[in-house]
């Protein structure tokens, strides 16, 4: 092996330690201030009435576990070479199933609201009518049961496997029949979901440039969406193609991966392989730490709660601290008036 490939080889490897230990990092932190603040905010009753914000605030909830599990979990292990998992056998399975769980319940939820907005932009009073609470919380909780359901296999193939003479690490089982079930399922996954956003979500495009042809004074009589449904239906197509851009290149890595598996890698392709997988995963990690800054950047109702919530909480603190001050002017008064009453009855005496 020349110079050269070790040159390439090292720089590979080095890029993604750096992204994990500052960039990953970055992610972290904004993401669960990010996912915090929205979640406060979708919870008030004027927004909790509307339909998408129910499977926005799952998608919320579900994003903040996986930023402090998985997230937090390659942070550890990929920036600073720390593997917790390793250590026992129940926290190895806990935290793959956990990651496995969570990275793939969120574009399921993100398809369930391209689905209602597809409903309720919909021009036929009768197919608006399925976009329902009712109808929200029974597909969540069948998606739920059937995903938590389908991801048992990872607490039972996961386990800490000796990769090398000594060497411990918690994996999936080395079995060629699981490790093909699981590639493939993956590759699956990884080219069904994108290719449902995008279907979903032409077909709801094309309702709402629809109802924007029809003449104001006939959109009232046809139309059920508002103002925050249209943005709504903004932040959610923005959010499939964030999801969607940032899983190409982990997508072609699981697909170049599975093409080259059965082939004697050299160091610099398989140096290039695993490159491919970490930047991958590292751009996989960018759409659960960026909802918040989607919903601030399109949706011009969500900007207004947001600036009503900081303001409440500056002027609280502006409160706080005025209250503070004044206590502290009214107590050097006191101060004040208290040496002058006893220097005046030093001179009397």
């Amino acid at each position: 092996m020349s110079s050269t490939d070790n040159y390439y080889i090292e720089i590979l490897n080095n890029i993604p330690i750096y992204l994990h230990k500052y960039f990953v990092t970055f992610l972290y932190i904004i993401g669960n201030i990010g996912n915090l603040l929205a979640i406060f905010v979708f919870f008030k009753r004027s927004w909790r009435k509307n339909v998408c914000v129910f499977y926005f605030l799952v998608c919320l909830f579900s994003n903040t576990i996986f930023i402090n599990s998985t997230l937090l979990g390659s942070i550890f292990t990929l920036g600073f070479n720390s593997t917790i998992q390793n250590s026992s056998v129940i926290l190895c399975k806990f935290f793959y199933y956990v990651s496995y769980l969570t990275s793939t319940y969120y574009p399921i939820i993100l398809i369930l609201a391209s689905i209602d907005r597809l409903l309720i932009s919909s021009q036929n009073i009768d197919t608006r009518l399925y976009s329902s609470k009712r109808l929200a919380y029974f597909s969540t909780s069948i998606a739920t049961f059937t995903w938590s359901t389908f991801a048992l296999h990872i607490l039972i193939k996961v386990n800490i496997q000796e990769m090398y003479p000594g060497i411990f690490i918690c994996y999936y089982d080395l079995s060629q029949f699981y490790l093909n079930f699981f590639t493939y399922s993956t590759v699956v996954q990884s080219v069904l979901v994108p290719f449902s956003m995008i279907i979903l979500s032409a077909i709801a495009f094309k309702n709402v440039r629809r109802i924007r042809a029809i003449p104001r004074q006939e959109r009232r009589q046809i139309r059920t969406m508002n103002k925050k449904d249209f943005q709504l239906l903004r932040c959610l197509y923005i959010q499939n193609i964030i999801y969607i851009t940032c899983n190409i290149v982990l997508s072609v890595g699981i697909v170049y991966a599975t093409a080259i598996r059965y082939e004697t890698a050299t160091p610099l392709q398989q140096a290039l392989n695993n490159f491919l997988n970490n930047f991958g995963s590292v751009l996989h990690d960018i759409p659960y730490c960026t909802n918040f800054i989607t919903f601030i950047c399109v949706s011009k109702a969500f900007r207004l709660e947001v600036k009503r919530l900081i303001f409440k909480m500056v002027r609280k603190d502006l409160t706080t601290i005025r209250e503070e001050e004044n206590n502290q002017q009214e107590a050097v008064k006191d101060n004040i008036e208290l040496n002058h009453a006893i220097s005046t009855i030093d001179v009397n005496a």
